[in-house]
């Protein structure tokens, strides 16, 4: 698992530190930064680590995705993206604040 976290690249988990990391308890946030910030190598590494099957069921249940994220993991799975539940909760037209 210490190698498998080591692979994926520096700039995906900047804010924490790489060995507090357990791919088991914290599986959708790992999934969520290599979906929104990752390379394609980064998604290679997850997809071995977890396989698509365990990829796609924990990011149905994420509740904000990126809108070219979910296109990536919608289009790669074959999976609708109407199954997703970020594609159906996400903002509507988030407006500015007036001062």
């Amino acid at each position: 698992m210490k190698e498998c976290i080591q692979g994926f690249s520096v700039n995906l988990f900047w804010d924490v530190d790489k060995d507090s990391i357990d791919l088991v308890q914290n599986a959708p946030y790992v999934i969520q930064r290599v979906l929104e910030y990752g390379k394609i190598g980064d998604w290679k590494l997850l997809l071995d680590y977890y396989g698509m099957e365990r990829i796609v069921s924990i990011t149905k249940n994420l509740r904000s995705l990126e809108p070219r994220a979910l296109a990536f993991v919608s289009t790669v799975s074959r999976t609708p993206q109407e199954q997703f539940r970020c594609y159906n909760t996400r903002q509507s037209n988030p407006e500015h604040c007036n001062f």
